[in-house]
């Protein structure tokens, strides 16, 4: 059953966010899906104290959000391809009942010291196995709840900023809780969350309307890779991988050049600067009425934030970079939103939720990634030359993809707007 048209899109002006939140039931399901994120948003601290409690060991914690980090990324588009398959109301229980087994496991194990290193880590790489694709199944509900292109847009923009608020608020909620409890504890919140959440998503009209309105027939296989998404799908997966590594590389450099300074603490506020530029260039990407497609602007707004990143490393102290920071921040959720964009409209109904979890998938691997590879230059190059390192990639494929825009399943785009 196809959206109702807003009130905005009957009178022919640009839909606003008050158009999104008035979609029938999309309220109730973005809800659910926000509270489901939130557990996310606390399981990495979560983890990590929990594991280093449990073991006494840095060494195994780290190695253990290793395990969780990559079975939960790589096996991200695995995932997603049941819930196109299946259905969300059909795959996402089971996934999620397994994945709060698991964590909850893991907070008896680490509850008290002496926990085994070898098998909390292997209750931790299965979690990471199971983690439910909430953020995509979001996505995919919102393709269906509105078809008009710019709703969607501002949909996808909404999603996103609220996304990073839930991330950014996630930390501050484990720091709280394990003030007074075990650090343990913040692994169940973190699978009771994720529980209510996404039994709260499942049973929403919305989701119902969705597993209506698409999936794949019984016996059907839903092809959902970049192979079988056109160009445009592979675009967005390539910058979405190099908006990863620009951002996996910040936080490091932050710390860097904080320390450089004696000022550690300045840390928070310039990722803090980060976020809220990030928030704003969200919000103000999804309220405007774009003229140039997705994929045009995609490579441009890569480009804005690979070249600001690398202009970074020019400040001259902790005062220019985080307002070099908020500037960068400008680009990062306009691109991410613009990937998903790009990804959603190379997607089938029945290859929706896959699509979008491929570019989810090379953002948090590059993330990985930029961490790693700035860890190890870090030592051995200045830091103003490091900063344009790590936008390098990024710059790259903003040029890559600059080229062959325009192509690929335009047809399907043009037939979903208005």
């Amino acid at each position: 059953m196809a959206a109702m048209p807003s009130a905005d899109a009957r009178s022919g002006s640009a839909p606003s966010y008050a158009a999104v939140l008035r979609i029938p039931h999309a309220r109730r399901a973005f809800g659910a899906a926000m509270l489901g994120r939130l557990s996310y948003g606390t399981i990495p601290l979560s983890l990590l104290l929990a594991v280093k409690s449990g073991t006494g060991s840095y060494a195994v914690a780290g190695t253990v959000m290793a395990l969780f980090g990559a079975t939960s990324v790589l096996l991200s588009p695995m995932r997603a391809g049941l819930v196109d398959r299946y259905g969300a109301r059909r795959a996402l229980p089971p996934m999620v009942v397994l994945y709060a087994v698991l964590l909850v496991g893991i907070a008896v194990a680490t509850w008290r010291p002496g926990a085994s290193g070898v098998w909390v880590g292997v209750a931790v790489a299965a979690a990471g196995a199971c983690t439910p694709p909430v953020g995509p199944v979001m996505r995919a509900v919102w393709s269906e709840l509105a078809p008009d292109r710019e709703l969607l847009q501002r949909a996808y923009s909404l999603d996103g900023v609220a996304e990073e608020i839930v991330f950014a608020s996630g930390p501050l909620l484990v720091g709280l809780l394990v003030g007074w409890a075990p650090a343990a504890a913040g692994v169940v919140l973190a699978a009771s969350l994720i529980v209510v959440g996404t039994m709260a998503l499942v049973g929403s009209p919305a989701v119902r309307r969705a597993g209506e309105a698409g999936g794949a027939e019984p016996g059907e296989v839903a092809e959902g890779g970049p192979a079988s998404g056109g160009s445009g799908l592979w675009r967005a997966v390539v910058v979405a991988g190099g908006v990863g590594v620009a951002l996996g590389g910040i936080d490091l450099l932050a710390v860097a050049f904080a320390d450089e300074r004696g000022r550690s603490a300045a840390v928070a506020w310039i990722l803090a600067a980060l976020s809220v530029g990030s928030a704003v260039g969200g919000l103000a990407h999804g309220a405007v009425s774009w003229r140039v497609s997705a994929d045009r602007r995609l490579p441009l707004l890569a480009l804005g934030l690979g070249a600001s990143l690398a202009a970074a490393g020019l400040s001259p102290n902790l005062y220019v970079l985080a307002a070099a920071a908020m500037l960068t921040g400008l680009f990062v959720a306009p691109a991410i939103t613009t990937a998903y964009l790009l990804a959603d409209a190379a997607a089938t109904p029945n290859t929706r939720t896959r699509v979008g979890a491929w570019v989810n998938t090379t953002l948090n691997a590059g993330t990985s990634a930029g961490a790693a590879a700035t860890g190890a230059l870090i030592a051995h190059v200045p830091l103003p030359l490091l900063f344009p390192l790590t936008a390098l990639p990024l710059l790259l494929t903003a040029a890559c993809t600059a080229f062959g825009t325009g192509t690929g399943r335009r047809s399907r785009t043009s037939a979903r707007v208005g």
